[in-house]
């Protein structure tokens, strides 16, 4: 049991505000209340004779706005698309591997078809900034690279058996290509076929729900 524990040894958190006899309430600051009364400020708002009708304005339409047309086809074609096409596979998914680099039989660095490579935190920290020679890619690229890799580290490249040539590989194709004129027109248009097939499914509904009996009522006075 513990007896000689001072009340000094504890933490002591003294709050942002007290309640001490100097202590400021908020009634003592409050503003006083104004006895005049300011006639531009006694009816708040705009009166309607104020307001004037606006000269010109003509609402717009999503056709009449390219930038705004083109823009909602293009993400009703990414929508439309996602399900259609295959996703790529990563450059370092497991089927595109194509080497690894062993020290003491342990896998430090592993290279894949593209080109590209990872390894671990102290293989990383052993080979440093090396630079790729230039014009190299693919499977010349992760070559060149597991032969340094297991010179700078001393170890062995295993090829893998997934393991491309250079003839065989192809460059990954960019995934932002923009869509063509032809495919903007086209999506727009299937887009507001959409909408005006749900308004007309919308409105059909309504119009059965109010046929059935006992859905309306007659609120004459």
């Amino acid at each position: 049991m513990i007896t000689g524990l001072s009340s000094a040894a504890l933490p002591y958190l003294r709050p942002a505000s007290t309640t001490g006899s100097n202590a400021t309430t908020t009634s003592d600051l409050q503003p006083e209340a104004s006895t005049a009364t300011d006639p531009a400020t006694s009816s708040p708002g705009i009166s309607v004779s104020q307001l004037k009708p606006l000269q010109g304005a003509k609402p717009i339409s999503v056709t009449d706005n390219p930038v705004l047309r083109d823009l909602m086809a293009t993400n009703w074609l990414m929508t439309h698309g996602a399900n259609a096409t295959q996703p790529a596979v990563s450059d370092d998914a497991p089927e595109n591997t194509y080497a690894q680099v062993k020290v003491d039989g342990k896998v430090v660095a592993t290279l894949y078809n593209g080109g590209s490579s990872t390894m671990t935190n102290a293989a990383a920290a052993k080979i440093g900034k090396l630079e790729d020679p230039p014009g190299l890619s693919g499977p010349d690229l992760a070559q060149w690279r597991a032969d340094n890799y297991a010179k700078l580290l001393g170890g062995t490249v295993e090829k893998a058996s997934t393991a491309i040539t250079q003839s065989q590989w192809t460059p990954r194709q960019s995934s932002s290509a923009p869509y063509s004129r032809d495919q903007l027109d086209a999506a727009f248009q299937a887009m507001l076929a959409e909408g005006q097939k749900a308004a007309v499914q919308l409105q059909s509904s309504y119009l059965a729900s109010r046929a059935q009996p006992g859905t309306s009522a007659d609120i004459s006075a």
